[in-house]
């Protein structure tokens, strides 16, 4: 499958700026390395940004006009193969952006091109912590020959980086990720929990479990969000679909919640994987990063 040709998110719909001009960044990361299971990841941000196209510029919910913000798309990046250079290249990528104190989202690319982001937020901003919003804990020391592969990404943060984090929607790991939670006392946010809750008080109340997820964050934050983190009757198009994932709406409302009540300083969208003959996981993608604009810069 051929991958498309780059376009800057919001096509015609969002009105050329300089880099120097733009409040917002985009960032596309085309980087894929030893992935567990589908393929196809790194062409994710080329399609998200095709199907940004035929997003309309208003938010429905806020009647915002998120293609007037001043939006500037960077042309992608394809790192190296091998992962640790690939990873200073995508920090150095990201750094340029923060430093001009823009705001900034990266478009994977597998779950490892959060890595290089995140740092380059921490160096700027020590006391950030991160929100993952991911079907798997991303919590392996080492997985398929590397400790920088997407499936290590939140080791990482924990033992590389030492920042604070929240997992939201996790629902897949291994008996090495389940003693590292016990022994570090973390408390993720299991899907299966946040369904019960939402069934028993949705949308209100001291059991409100987006309540819960914003409270357990510091003032400052980077957002990672890995789309298989979403249902896949949601979104099929990633390479490790996980029943039993949040849904679109319960996705926004998080977003909705963080941006309202911290300070949001860059963000990713990783592990979009095409799946020819359907638009839904790109358009649904693009719509969310849309979403992050509004509520979130």
């Amino acid at each position: 499958m051929t991958p498309p040709d780059f376009i800057p998110f919001g096509g015609d719909e969002v009105r050329p700026i300089s880099f120097d001009e733009a409040q917002i960044v985009v960032l596309p990361l085309c980087y894929e390395h030893a992935a567990s299971y589908g393929e196809g990841s790194q062409d994710g941000p080329l399609h998200l940004l095709n199907a940004s196209a035929q997003l309309e510029g208003m938010d429905e919910e806020t009647m915002t006009d998120w293609a007037s913000l001043a939006i500037h798309t960077l042309p992608p990046v394809f790192p190296p193969g091998d992962p640790e250079a690939a990873i200073d290249q995508m920090r150095a990528a990201a750094d340029r952006v923060l430093a001009q104190g823009k705001f900034l989202l990266s478009l994977g690319g597998d779950h490892a091109v959060s890595l290089g982001p995140i740092q380059a937020a921490a160096g700027r901003h020590p006391q950030i912590g991160v929100l993952q919003v991911d079907a798997h804990l991303d919590l392996r020391n080492e997985w398929n020959g590397s400790r920088h592969n997407h499936a290590c990404i939140m080791r990482r943060v924990a033992d590389d980086i030492g920042l604070p984090f929240v997992q939201v929607g996790i629902r897949s790991f291994s008996r090495e990720e389940a003693q590292y939670v016990k022994a570090k006392g973390l408390a993720p946010f299991y899907a299966h929990e946040i369904a019960a809750i939402s069934e028993a008080s949705p949308g209100s109340g001291p059991e409100n479990w987006i309540e819960q997820v914003v409270n357990s964050l510091p003032d400052q934050v980077y957002l990672t969000l890995d789309l298989d983190g979403l249902d896949p009757a949601v979104m099929p198009g990633t390479g490790t679909p996980e029943p039993g994932g949040l849904t679109y709406r319960q996705l926004i409302r998080l977003l909705q919640a963080v941006g309202r009540n911290r300070r949001v300083i860059a963000a990713d969208i990783n592990e979009l994987a095409k799946i020819p003959g359907t638009r839904v996981s790109e358009f649904t993608a693009a719509k969310i990063a849309a979403k992050i604009f509004v509520y979130c810069t």
